[in-house]
């Protein structure tokens, strides 16, 4: 890959109502290649299998949709399943038990295509439950570059998030503030851009507050910017990245 050559990448922020607004962060497996051991929301890089057009027979809102985004939003509902067993949509027959999880193993593992689940559950994913909410493009010091696209969804009733056990290890329900201060004393590892989402988050009182914030906003593509001075790199954004003038110093593993 190319220093110019972006993956493109779906991220789901799951939130609900509780005791104000809290988010779905799951931990990532402290053995796998990338963000080991970090708290994180559900995602990752979109297969060819979310771009299939025959998507459209069992996804809601499919034409209402940019078609440049649908492959985005199904990889989001499918990274979802895989890493904490949620459903975007009508669960059709699919029960979660040990069933469910030798699917999402499969799917995780491109065993099965998560298509093919969805047909065999009449499973319908509901892809106008996505708001766009950010989308981050890696800087050129990363070992792997990849263009996010960050979506925030309300927690489907009735359904519980569980771990997939080799991406993700556990599963927690925060708030956008607590988890920033647990960040900030050590207690959470969050990286950069988390933090920052995280950040805009704690400014919403509730959920609706939340999706009207990130409807209102200009959706720009956040390129970080990797500076040294004195031998340190530093990470910066602009206030007009829509997060404050922001400079931190880059965290050496």
């Amino acid at each position: 890959m190319s220093s110019q050559e972006f993956l493109p990448a779906a991220t789901t922020i799951i939130a609900r109502e509780a005791d104000g607004l809290e988010v779905l962060m799951v931990k990532r497996h402290h053995e796998i290649d990338f963000m080991a051991g970090a708290m994180v929301f559900p995602g990752g890089k979109v297969h060819e299998g979310d771009n299939d057009p025959a998507w459209a027979q069992n996804a809601m809102r499919w034409n209402d949709v940019p078609a440049e985004e649908r492959g985005l939003r199904i990889a989001a509902i499918r990274e979802c399943f895989e890493e904490c067993g949620i459903i975007l949509g009508d669960p059709g027959r699919a029960v979660p038990g040990p069933e469910m999880t030798r699917a999402r193993q499969a799917i995780d593992r491109r065993e099965m295509e998560f298509l093919d689940y969805v047909r065999e559950k009449e499973i319908v994913v509901d892809l106008s439950t996505l708001t766009a909410f950010a989308r981050w493009m890696t800087p050129s010091i990363a070992p792997k570059r990849f263009d996010t696209h960050f979506f925030l969804v309300a927690d489907p009733a009735g359904q519980d998030a569980l771990s997939d056990g080799r991406e993700t290890v556990e599963t927690e329900w925060i708030a956008p503030g607590r988890a920033l201060d647990l960040a900030a004393r050590g207690e959470r590892q969050i990286v950069f851009p988390t933090r920052m989402n995280l950040k805009l988050l704690a400014q919403s009182a509730t959920l609706a507050d939340a999706v009207a914030a990130a409807t209102a906003r200009e959706l720009r593509a956040v390129r970080p910017r990797i500076v040294t001075r004195d031998g340190t790199r530093f990470v910066q954004l602009d206030d007009i990245d829509g997060y404050g003038a922001v400079e931190e110093k880059v965290a050496v593993p």
